[in-house]
């Protein structure tokens, strides 16, 4: 009994989260502002982490943890110099 809901949890996870990496896609591209945009781009990689760790429990594969830290660390740096081009409009200075 434990597994089958475990199965089905894990199964609507990956669903939903589906779906909402194809919204956040699209508030990527038709964001009327960059700062949409940028959030748009700050769902989806944090969606996709969430995604890789779901799939990471259901196959149990240690790799899918490893490529959800490298999302998540690439993510925080392009979501941090993208918000500092926006304000500043120069990313170094």
């Amino acid at each position: 009994m434990s597994e089958t809901i475990l199965f089905w949890a894990v199964t609507y996870a990956q669903i939903m989260l589906g779906l909402a990496l194809i919204l956040a896609g699209w508030r990527g591209v038709t964001g009327p502002r960059a700062q949409d945009r940028v959030l748009g781009l700050d769902t989806i990689y944090i969606t996709a982490m969430l995604l890789l760790l779901v799939t990471g429990i259901r196959t149990g594969g240690h790799y899918y943890f490893e490529a959800a830290l490298i999302i998540a660390i690439l993510g925080f740096v392009t979501t941090v110099a993208l918000a500092k081009f926006l304000l500043r409009g120069e990313v170094i200075e």
